[in-house]
């Protein structure tokens, strides 16, 4: 077991919960986690309690990827946080939510870019800009991911 800690510095918040290693290499680790938290309504899906979520992190990328599936395996859409690169050790991984989201269906057909107004109201385009300039490369390095069904995005 690992834990899971959701920085969420707007919100002076820290969400922790545990999680099962899948897989890890040098920059990434995988691990499953059961959504134990009420209904959220993404817009192109929601997480209901109980669901299974399969949630990637990365050292040397700019967002993690968390793919959310019914308990018998259905995948119901992708939901992936843009955020500073992970910190990951033997027990812990640690990541700062940027707030904004990429909202991906099922089917892949549809994403959408989610709480944009939040993350320009932490003004990291005049405070960070190469932080902001590495949130913005990695939704385009994500929508071809997504394009390609490659990674995290495969069937």
């Amino acid at each position: 077991m690992i834990e899971v800690r959701l920085i969420k510095p707007r919100h002076n918040q820290i969400i922790r919960y545990p999680a099962r290693v899948l897989d890890r290499d040098a920059h990434s680790v995988t691990v499953q986690a059961e959504w134990r938290l009420g209904r959220v309504d993404l817009g192109l899906f929601s997480i209901e309690p109980g669901d299974v979520m399969i949630e990637t992190f990365y050292t040397n990328r700019w967002y993690n990827i968390f793919r959310a599936q019914r308990p018998d395996g259905i995948t119901r859409g992708w939901y992936c946080n843009l955020a500073r690169p992970a910190r990951i050790d033997d027990h812990v991984i640690e990541t700062e939510d940027l707030e904004m989201d990429l909202i991906v269906s099922a089917d892949r057909q549809q994403i959408e870019l989610a709480d944009v107004d939040e993350y320009e109201a932490r003004g990291l385009a005049q405070t960070e800009p190469e932080t902001d300039a590495a949130v913005r490369a990695a939704i385009v390095e994500l929508r071809d991911l997504i394009a390609r069904s490659a990674g995290p995005f495969a069937d």
